[in-house]
């Protein structure tokens, strides 16, 4: 057992080891200084663990050996399949530990523990084998010039890459980068949200018992405030990859602009979910209780804005509400949960504050719009809120709340949908509901956002790439244009006998 390993019991009776050090070169080691960080179960307001800090000095000793991981053969010269075996190897160990890890996540997030094992355990380990498929398929091209000469491309990795990741889904997260990060032959250090480090530790673990050589995978806690910020401005690192919010995506840009440091960001959304009036009610209401109110609210591409043809709004209103009525709130590990607490007091507060703003702004409050006291007075459950009357002047309709709080907005004509979608500085995703295929079509080449789904809501699929536009970030995430998130190109010139 080593010194940072620890053993926790959830509520479902499973008790689970795993260590709470920083994960470098692929041992647990304590941090550089005394401070630690203590992770809260939402649920409960109780502590569940605390996990050691990394300061500058543990982020240099980690970027060190990246930098020897990356140079060493044992991992530079790894032929594709051989990286496409370790890869597999380790979507093996995550399937084979999906209940601990997913444990952990409900501990530390809240999220509900039955849902996210049916749901998010699968595209983890799908996502994992995904891109072990790709590693030996990331092809260059030859160019014939002319006679005299012909050129070709190598596609390679960039080296050190930091992966900054989110509270809200830490393992989801946590593969969408490393897969196509190890895939394609790079290292990763990885720094968790300081609210939600556990899966990350326990990850680290099995990633090492795969076969990964020390210093490929790295896992550092710490604030982002100043472990984050350590590791994304040091020189040793390579690329950023980072989800999370707007506000701090734009620090990390300004902070790797200056060393000109490739960056891929997924960042916040506010996505519009267009509800026609020949539209099948019943779905369009399941698919906005879906995308709206799962993880409780806690989804950067959540359908927050409601957008309903004035002819159907009332008859949607009730479909929609009597839904959201029926929702589960509950303690994760309860079976007939569907929406846990937030993952933090933080955020707790943060939305509460935009019910408050909405109420007084003059939105009208058709569910919800307080906390849920159906499981105590501990933890940080709010019901499931729907206002209408939202205009586009009112701050619900403008900025991401990150929680279980729709707004629905009428519209009279697709022009005025979509200029309404169309009205924010965010652009991830969006939803258009239709039974007529050329107004869907129609409506989602002119929608401002990286994904449109016609006639569901937040059906994420590895396969396809998950992308925003605006402010809701740059590049892109999953499907094989993730790849190149983390590969660079270099073009060789051949002089075939070519004289001056």
């Amino acid at each position: 057992m080593s010194t940072t390993e620890i053993t926790v019991k959830a509520p479902n009776g499973k008790e689970i080891s795993f260590d709470t050090g920083l994960f470098i070169n692929n041992e647990f080691v304590k941090g550089s200084s005394s401070e630690t960080l203590t992770s809260i179960d939402p649920a409960t307001e109780e502590p569940i663990c605390s996990v050691e800090v990394a300061t500058a000095a543990d982020v240099d000793a980690a970027v060190a050996a990246a930098r020897a991981a990356f140079a060493n053969p044992a991992w530079r010269d790894q032929t594709p399949e051989q990286r496409a075996r370790l890869l597999h190897k380790a979507a093996d160990l995550v399937e084979a530990h999906t209940e601990a890890l997913f444990t952990l996540q409900a501990l530390n997030v809240g999220k509900p523990f039955p849902s996210s094992m049916a749901q998010e355990g699968p595209h983890t380990v799908g996502c994992l084998r995904y891109y072990a498929g790709w590693a030996d398929k990331l092809h260059g091209q030859a160019v014939p010039v002319s006679k005299d000469k012909f050129g070709y491309t190598l596609r390679q990795p960039l080296g050190v890459c930091a992966a900054v990741t989110p509270w809200n889904y830490p393992v989801t997260n946590a593969v969408w980068k490393l897969g196509p990060a190890l895939a394609t032959g790079n290292c990763v250090i990885m720094k968790p949200s300081e609210y939600t480090p556990l899966s990350a530790l326990y990850l680290a673990r099995l990633f090492r018992e795969a076969g990964y050589p020390p210093g490929v995978v790295q896992v550092l806690n710490g604030p982002g405030q100043s472990t984050g910020e350590a590791l994304v401005a040091h020189p040793g690192v390579d690329k950023v990859a980072f989800t999370g919010s707007t506000a701090t995506g734009r620090r990390i840009l300004k902070s790797a602009a200056g060393q000109m440091k490739k960056t891929s960001i997924e960042a916040g959304g506010k996505s519009a979910f267009l509800v026609f009036d020949d539209a099948n009610l019943e779905q369009a209401a399941k698919w906005a209780i879906v995308g709206g109110f799962s993880n409780a609210g806690q989804v950067c591409s959540a359908n927050s804005r409601i957008l309903v043809q004035k002819g159907v709004q009332q008859q949607f209103l009730d479909i929609f509400a009597r839904m959201a009525q029926a929702s589960k709130v509950g303690r994760p590990f309860d079976a007939a949960t569907t929406q846990g607490p937030q993952a933090s007091k933080m955020q707790y507060d943060k939305i509460m504050g935009y019910i408050e703003s909405a109420k007084s702004d003059g939105a009208e409050l058709v569910i919800g719009g307080g906390r849920f006291e159906g499981v105590g007075d501990k933890g940080y459950f709010i019901q499931p809120t729907i206002f209408k009357g939202v205009t586009r002047d009112m701050k619900i309709f403008n900025e991401e709340i990150f929680g279980p709080v729709l707004a629905v907005t009428t519209f009279e004509t697709e022009e005025e949908a979509v200029d309404l979608a169309n009205d924010s500085t965010y652009g991830l995703a969006a939803m258009v509901f239709t039974e007529n295929i050329k107004v869907a079509h129609r409506t989602a080449a002119r929608l401002q956002s990286g994904m449109v789904y016609i006639n569901e809501s937040n059906n994420v699929d590895y396969k396809l790439s998950f992308r925003g536009s605006k402010q809701s970030g740059l590049g892109s995430e999953l499907g094989e244009s993730g790849l190149d998130a983390y590969l660079e190109e270099k073009v060789i010139h051949v002089n075939l006998g070519l004289e001056i």
